[in-house]
């Protein structure tokens, strides 16, 4: 299991200060919509500058027409990253044309699929895609495995049933990890970091509990020794 770190400071700088501050981590950072809108590839760039050996995941969740998406993903593979996403009820032709596009490129990134937002509860998804919330990403999920793309975003309480459902390769990432007990936010589909190891996460997304800590590094190596 490895740990992505969410870079969602309200300014470039703050975000920046916080990547020197977990240099030597073994780490992935997440570049999300509000770094990416306000500080665009520049800020990716910069990240790579000052080279602190990170994995650099983008985290836009694509959602547009086949070609659309196909030409968005492409520009996002040209910045060199190592990890993105888009979204699986784009539907099997936007991701294919996506994987298609990406697979003529010399170094594509992992693709992963978000299936449901973990801010919905199963009331609200249903409300949303009229199908009951598990059964609905499991198809969400094989959908995303049959257009070859590497996994799947979901929460830890899905991360079993989606590898069952595609297959024990099909990797899992999973947002709303509250490492220690923390509030929930906006999360409404949470666990801790002992749910994700039962749950065969792969990746862990932390944003909050890291980035609003008093000490992240401290935060951040308590996270490592409870994910080894």
């Amino acid at each position: 299991m490895q740990l992505c770190v969410a870079l969602d400071l309200e300014e470039k700088s703050q975000n920046i200060d916080l990547l020197k501050s977990l240099k030597g981590f073994p780490i992935w950072v997440k570049v999300g919509l509000r770094s990416y809108i306000r500080d665009g590839r520049d800020f990716i760039e910069e990240i790579k500058k000052i080279d602190l050996g990170f994995k650099i995941f983008l985290d836009l969740k694509l959602y547009d027409i086949p070609n659309t998406m196909a030409d968005a993903a492409l520009e996002c593979a040209k910045l060199n990253i190592d990890m993105m996403t888009l979204h699986a009820s784009s539907g099997k032709n936007a991701m294919m044309a996506v994987m298609e596009r990406l697979g003529a490129t010399s170094k594509p990134p992992l693709v992963f699929a978000v299936s449901a937002l973990t801010s919905f509860d199963s009331q609200e998804f249903q409300s949303i895609y009229n199908a009951p919330l598990n059964d609905h990403i499991q198809t969400l999920a094989k959908m995303a495995f049959e257009c070859n793309l590497d996994g799947a975003v979901c929460s830890v309480h899905e991360s079993k049933y989606i590898k069952k459902a595609t297959d024990p390769s099909f990797l899992t990432l999973t947002p709303g990890i509250r490492p220690f007990s923390e509030n929930n936010d906006d999360q409404k589909r949470v666990a801790d970091i002992d749910g994700a190891k039962e749950a065969l996460s792969d990746f862990i997304v932390i944003g909050r509990p890291i980035y609003k800590a008093t000490n992240p590094k401290e935060v951040v190596e308590r996270i490592l020794e409870k994910i080894k």
